[in-house]
């Protein structure tokens, strides 16, 4: 039996679980990160549209500060995050990407004088301020008021993934590639590290950790078609969910993506619209303005995609032997900004469409993107119910995204969140309740357990076959569980996948029955975790009798604050269990410094919540008695929700703008 010993055990080697480890380290702590690529390949270095912090520094971002940034982000969440987080998060972004600065990402710069973009299909002319230039510019997004997307060409998560990794070389961060964490050992309330399989020799190892972080991203790979890399397959909420006692919080909540590639489903980044690109039909026609006439092409995620497969089923799409798809049309922008701006879009079109975006229009339609949901967390980033289990990134339910997440938020959750819980962690390492005692004999219950489990794959005989299984679950998950929601269809998904999770504990590996390096092995115990995750994606959307942000129920068309203003939380407290257990968390209306409204989209469809008016009310007459006082915006701010406490005193800066005396 092998044991390694650490402080922190960070499973995950993207952003998050890099900018974790950076953090553990700078504060005297030791830590291993596995990862079951080398960090570079993570998928966080498919990011390519940008990372949002108000800095205010282009012609087009002022006026931009925390407050916009926040009420961007609850209206894009619709009214579904933890407030209090979100205000913690947009407070440190400028932080955070001044810090990347520091550690050589090479952000895109705001250059003097004057330039010619595309703003709504129109070419305009802005000019920079001498006293701008050379400091970091940003690009317009979906959902936002201001262009708040600070970028690096098209390359944005490339470039922060690789400046993250060698910062982690440079704190001498221990990382083991090629290492899947399969199960969490915990006992008794406490997580105690987990059991490892090495994917090279199939050897099975326990680390032992005072803390354990989750940073695995998401769980795209559920579906047939995703923009996510193949490795983001839910796993670490599985093992999460398997101790019977960490929670999942919101996992019926999935993004599409509006504009990946047909058929592979590449990503095209929301820049190639940020930048001035457009929508078009079958006809060349140009018809978001017709559904949303104030954002066009830049609404929110979530309803671009529904606007987009609205107009295709009105038999508005180009047909294909892949399906109806939509046209992208960057060629307006030219060129000279494709080739500088969006050279991974261009070399994406070159060598898997076989087009030159320049010239050619993109075929697209919206694929499965971004997981909302995840593992529940406090804001320090801990379980609520295991202790000594952390999470961060798209692995997590921070909540900052509630039902829809702005496109730049992600990137930048990640090291944001990334370095806020590295502090907390770091204190509950200081503190005397990250003291543990766990025998090496229940260490070896653990891996017995798994080794037991691995065995009975490749022993079986007569049995399923895991590639079948999977394959018949991204059907569904894309077909019953999409875009558009309905009841019969969440039903029917709920009802096949629980039989299919039934049929995976028959699973046998046919192809070979090698312990090391085999892919077959792998998808089976893969597969087996993959169908539990899906089916809380399937059974949270079931039970979820109305429609906020990218969960659209076609059958209940509103949202419904009276009843639904709520965090789904899914255990799964048996094995023997068909399905999850589901309880749910309530969203207090009296703690939000914004209350529940209107998120400027098609029709107001909200049945609104009886306590909403009083907040409104209550709100409007803090901000009125202390503006008249002449209170500053951060004075009025923390009147309606103090949240500065909440982060480490080395955070709590006020950030400075050009423009704003502070």
């Amino acid at each position: 039996m092998k044991i390694i010993y650490t402080d922190v055990l960070i499973i995950g080697g993207g952003l998050a679980g890099l900018r974790v480890a950076t953090g553990v380290k700078e504060r005297g702590h030791e830590c291993i990160v596995l990862s079951l690529v080398p960090p570079k390949r993570s998928h966080s270095a498919a990011a390519q549209g940008g990372m949002q912090a108000s800095l205010a520094n282009s012609k087009m971002g002022e006026g931009d500060n925390e407050d916009v940034h926040f009420s961007d982000t609850i209206k894009g969440s619709d009214w579904g995050a933890d407030q209090e987080v979100v205000r913690m998060f947009v407070h440190c972004a400028p932080k955070a990407i001044r810090q990347l600065a520091q550690w050589g990402v090479p952000w895109t710069r705001v250059q003097r004088g004057a330039h010619n973009s595309i703003i709504n299909a129109k070419k305009v002319t802005i000019t920079e301020k001498d006293e701008a230039h050379g400091l970091i510019t940003a690009r317009d997004f979906g959902g936002t008021k201001k262009w708040r997307t600070c970028y690096t060409s098209d390359g944005t998560g490339h470039s922060m993934l690789f400046a993250m990794d060698n910062q982690a070389k440079k704190e001498k961060v221990e990382v083991h590639e090629r290492l899947e964490a399969i199960s969490l050992i915990h006992e008794n309330g406490r997580c105690f590290g987990a059991v490892a399989r090495n994917l090279m020799n199939g050897e099975l190892v326990a680390y032992i950790s005072k803390a354990t972080t989750i940073a695995t991203g998401g769980y795209g790979r559920i579906y047939s078609v995703s923009t996510n890399a193949i490795i983001c397959q839910g796993i670490g909420q599985a093992i999460a969910l398997e101790t019977g006692v960490a929670t999942l919080g919101n996992m019926e909540a999935i993004q599409f993506h509006p504009t990946a590639i047909v058929p592979v489903g590449i990503l095209t980044t929301e820049g190639c619209r940020g930048d001035g690109g457009l929508l078009l039909d079958k006809d060349g026609y140009r018809f978001m303005p017709d559904y949303e006439p104030d954002k066009k092409e830049l609404a929110s995620r979530d309803v671009v995609s529904r606007r987009m497969t609205e107009h295709m089923r009105k038999g508005k799409g180009v047909k294909s032997r892949y399906g109806d798809h939509l046209w992208l049309d960057i060629t307006i922008l030219g060129r000279e900004h494709i080739e500088k701006n969006l050279r991974e879009v261009k070399e994406i079109c070159e060598n898997f469409l076989g087009i030159d975006p320049a010239v050619d229009w993109i075929p697209v339609r919206p694929t499965q993107h971004y997981s909302m949901g995840g593992i529940r967390t406090k804001y320090t980033g801990e379980s609520q119910t295991l202790k000594g289990l952390y999470s961060c990134g798209e692995a997590a339910c921070w909540d900052m995204h509630g039902f829809n997440r702005l496109g730049g938020n992600s990137v930048s959750e990640t090291v944001v969140s990334g370095m806020l819980v590295s502090e907390y962690i770091s204190d509950f390492l200081e503190s005397p309740e990250s003291a543990m005692s766990i025998h090496t004999a229940t260490v070896e219950k653990f891996i017995q357990k798994e080794q037991d489990k691995i065995d009975a794959l490749l022993f079986k005989e007569d049995g399923e076959d895991a590639y079948v299984l999977r394959r018949r679950m991204e059907e569904i998950m894309m077909e019953k569980v999409g875009i558009f929601r309905n009841g019969k269809d969440l039903q029917e998904a709920v009802d096949e996948l629980e039989e299919l999770c039934q049929r995976a504990k028959n699973i046998e590996v046919f192809r070979s029955k090698s312990r090391a390096a085999n892919p077959a092995l792998e998808n089976a115990y893969r597969t087996q975790k993959m169908l539990k995750v899906a089916l809380t994606v399937a059974y949270g959307a079931l039970l979820r009798t109305e429609s906020r942000g990218a969960h659209s129920r076609e059958d209940f068309p509103k949202r419904d604050d009276a009843n639904w203003l709520k965090r789904t939380i899914m255990t799964w407290p048996n094995e023997s269990d068909t399905l999850p257990s589901v309880s749910y968390e309530e969203i207090p209306i009296a703690n939000m410094e914004m209350p529940p409204g209107f998120r400027g989209y098609g029709k107001d469809l909200t049945e609104h919540h009886k306590d909403t008016p009083m907040r409104v009310a209550a709100v409007e007459a803090i901000r009125e008695k202390l503006e008249a006082e002449g209170a500053s915006r951060f004075e009025i701010q923390n009147a309606l929700m103090p949240y500065l406490e909440k982060l480490p005193q080395k955070y709590r800066g006020i950030n400075e703008r050009f423009g704003e005396n502070v």
